[in-house]
């Protein structure tokens, strides 16, 4: 029975990781993470460099340091550069990421197509009021940041597997191509095939938007952010639905699957989408909101690894008899301050091993549950940063919250929950007969 749920495990996980969509999405998330980063620390810098708030942990409010405000439009700016363009650089990473899986030869032409297919759906007339006037203004050919934020990322990843598979089509047509003399340089040449199906493309996607906004009354953008966009991201970043998702994440885990690189396609853009609101939020002198996001998934649901198996190697070191484990943990010790747990997760194994499976999954479910309900008290802070992934506990979880110490305090604390979850585990491992080695344990 376990052999089957497992080989059924197996296919399904394995198809989900090599299906092209999903894996186009999760690389073309991944060229971004390096924008996203440097958008979320400029929100740090921001509130702990510039911010004169009364009280705020800032280089600002230190006695002749105010000058120190006067930078923060450079900050602004590039997380406005940053941030604020997302649905752009997913339309263009995602449609790159499909085309280089097609072996397409002109793969960055494609990126642009989707690109330009993509703006065509996006509304350039904007609403504005003024102070003297209650009237709203027309301002025409403006693109508001609605559409190139995370507000468009959905859309913006759907044009780019529609763009690119037609790009694809309509390329191997051979009657669309406009052979050029051999005189005429390669480049200028591959400018021109790509001519009538970047046409064909962007025409197509700009004509079935208006036809759509003609029949549905609303624009396709608004009908993607109203049926899937929300609906998905309210789950994710609700804690049952947030809960699940990890849940099932370690379940993958400890049958041996990566459940992170499975599952990220799943709820990497709303986890992203979440935490660069909340920035967006704070750089408009609002308030962060979305609790559960990217920043709080690193802090308090994967710290030191899948299965927060930091508190693990904790416990064996205070309650394990075992010398075998003993040696594993010790090896995992460097790995797991820099939230990297495979060396634990295969070497004692957690893999199949149901006296450490059941903390395994049961500890991420705890400390995020925990990490929650501390956030919703105030002692911990919303993310608005999201900081390199393999940054170590405490000081990641200072980042993640834009400097905030009960913050930090909290994710040490998650640490200690996930200790306390695995430590009955690893005492009962103490008793139990370990038929592969042999001997008592």
């Amino acid at each position: 029975m376990k052999d089957k749920i497992m080989d059924e495990l197996l296919k399904l996980s394995t198809k989900i990781q090599n299906q092209k969509y999903m894996t186009a999405i999760k690389n073309g998330f991944t060229i971004m993470l390096p924008l996203i980063i440097i958008g979320s620390f400029c929100t740090l810098f921001t509130n702990i460099i510039c911010s004169t708030k009364e009280g705020a942990f800032s280089l600002a409010n230190i006695q002749g340091m105010s000058w120190l405000a006067k930078i923060n439009p450079i900050f602004n700016a590039v997380n406005y550069a940053t941030m604020n363009l997302l649905a752009v650089y997913a339309v263009i990473f995602i449609a790159y990421e499909l085309a280089k899986y097609y072996q397409l030869k002109d793969k960055i032409t494609c990126a642009a197509v989707a690109f330009a297919a993509y703006i065509t759906l996006c509304s350039t007339i904007v609403l504005v009021t003024i102070d003297v006037s209650t009237e709203p203004v027309e301002v025409a050919n403006v693109l508001s940041s609605t559409y190139t934020g995370v507000q468009g990322l959905f859309l913006a990843m759907i044009v780019a597997v529609v763009a690119t598979e037609l790009y694809r089509i309509t390329s191997k047509v051979e009657k669309f191509k406009i052979h050029m003399p051999d005189s005429v340089p390669s480049n200028i040449a591959a400018a021109f095939n790509a001519l009538i199906p970047g046409l064909i493309v962007i025409f197509s996607i700009s004509a079935f938007g208006c036809i759509f906004e003609i029949m549905a009354g609303m624009t396709l953008f608004e009908a993607v952010n109203l049926v899937i966009q929300k609906p998905l991201q309210g789950l994710l970043t609700g804690l049952p639905g947030y809960l699940f998702i990890f849940f099932m994440t370690t379940v993958l885990w400890f049958f041996g699957i990566h459940g992170t690189q499975v599952l990220k396609p799943v709820y990497q853009a709303a986890l992203i989408a979440a935490v660069a609101e909340n920035a967006e939020a704070i750089a408009n002198g609002g308030q962060a909101t979305n609790i559960l996001n990217d920043a709080f998934r690193a802090s308090f649901t994967t710290i030191t690894g899948a299965g927060v198996t930091g508190g693990l190697i904790i416990a064996i070191f205070v309650f394990s008899k075992r010398d075998d484990w003993k040696s594993i943990a010790k090896l995992g010790i460097p790995c797991a301050i820099f939230n990297i747990n495979e060396p634990v997760i295969f070497g004692l194994p957690i893999v199949l091993n149901p006296i450490l499976g059941i903390p395994f999954v049961l500890a991420p479910i705890c400390t995020a549950t925990f990490g929650y309900f501390m956030t919703k008290i105030g002692f911990a802070s919303v993310m608005t940063v999201i900081s390199p992934w393999t940054t170590p506990a405490g000081i990641q979880a200072f980042l993640n919250s834009a400097g905030h110490l009960g913050t930090a305090i909290t994710q040490l604390l998650a640490i200690g929950i996930s200790f306390l979850v695995y430590s009955p585990f690893v005492i009962a491992a103490n008793k139990m007969k370990d038929s592969k080695n042999g001997g008592e344990n």
